[in-house]
């Protein structure tokens, strides 16, 4: 059901790689509720995925963009502007990759250059993004950016390795640029600490399968899929939030929150 909440807001969706991405349930709510946008990706990204597909479903344009380079993204928001017509009022940052993650090196083994490209991508790369959108006066006031993260930049889970710290880094340049986003152009931003989820990326965790699982039994609501986080997503760009700013946002049904579940303490109690 769609209500119009973005209706004639204009906007940028970094990470749509294919349908069971997050970034690409959203672009197609957005458009759902009366939003426009362009698409963009990285140019190895793109070429791995189908977002051909989905610019022709939501009517979009792509604009290529390496999210680590300041002249991509320069280029990128003043094409943007041009194509949509005028400034923008939502900016989703939906990447994130780890090369020690994808060669199995070990948290305690870790190959540094590695480490340095994944956090550039992951991580270095949102506050790339909101400096180009600030720089360029790009955002209408009330505009809202978002940043999916997860909880892992809070407590530990073994396996997700240096992707952990990357979180906790992006945590904190929303808080550090969105105060002076807020304070200086009133615009919102924050970030959404996700469920586990069955994404391309997701995937690649080292246990993921089981670990899906065990949040699952521990939420008391169950796992937020891609589309319910897509729905908190608009959300955040609509007007119905327009005084939440500088917030690491759980989106995990409970999870975060939660001790221990009856069904995990009878699995340990057989």
């Amino acid at each position: 059901m769609a209500y119009n909440l973005l209706k004639g807001k204009k906007g940028i969706i970094f990470g749509a790689l294919d349908e069971n991405s997050i970034a690409w349930k959203t672009a197609e709510r957005v458009h759902a509720e009366g939003g426009s946008f362009v698409l963009t990706n990285a140019p190895i990204a793109m070429r791995m995925g189908q977002i051909n597909e989905l610019a022709k479903a939501t009517g979009s344009e792509i604009v290529p963009a390496d999210a680590t380079s300041e002249e991509d993204l320069q280029q990128l928001v003043e094409k943007s502007m041009e194509i949509l017509g005028g400034k923008l009022d939502f900016v989703l940052h939906s990447i994130g990759m780890s090369i020690n993650v994808r060669k199995g090196r070990h948290y305690t083994d870790e190959k540094y250059d590695f480490t340095a490209k994944g956090w550039d991508v992951s991580a270095l790369s949102f506050h790339k993004v909101m400096q180009s959108l600030y720089k360029a006066d790009a955002m209408n006031e009330w505009g809202s950016i978002v940043a999916l993260t997860y909880m892992a930049a809070q407590r530990t889970f073994p396996d997700y390795n240096d992707m952990a710290d990357n979180k906790a880094y992006l945590e904190s340049v929303a808080r550090s640029f969105g105060y002076f986003f807020g304070k200086e152009k009133k615009v919102r931003v924050n970030t959404i600490s996700q469920s586990p989820t069955p994404t391309t990326a997701g995937q690649g965790v080292k246990g993921f399968g089981g670990f899906i699982q065990y949040a699952e039994k521990m939420s008391p609501l169950g796992n937020a899929t891609a589309q319910d986080c897509a729905d908190y997503t608009v959300s955040l760009f609509s007007d119905l939030t327009r005084k939440v700013t500088m917030q690491n946002l759980f989106h995990d049904g409970g999870f975060s929150t939660t001790g221990v579940s009856q069904e995990v303490i009878e699995r340990f109690s057989e």
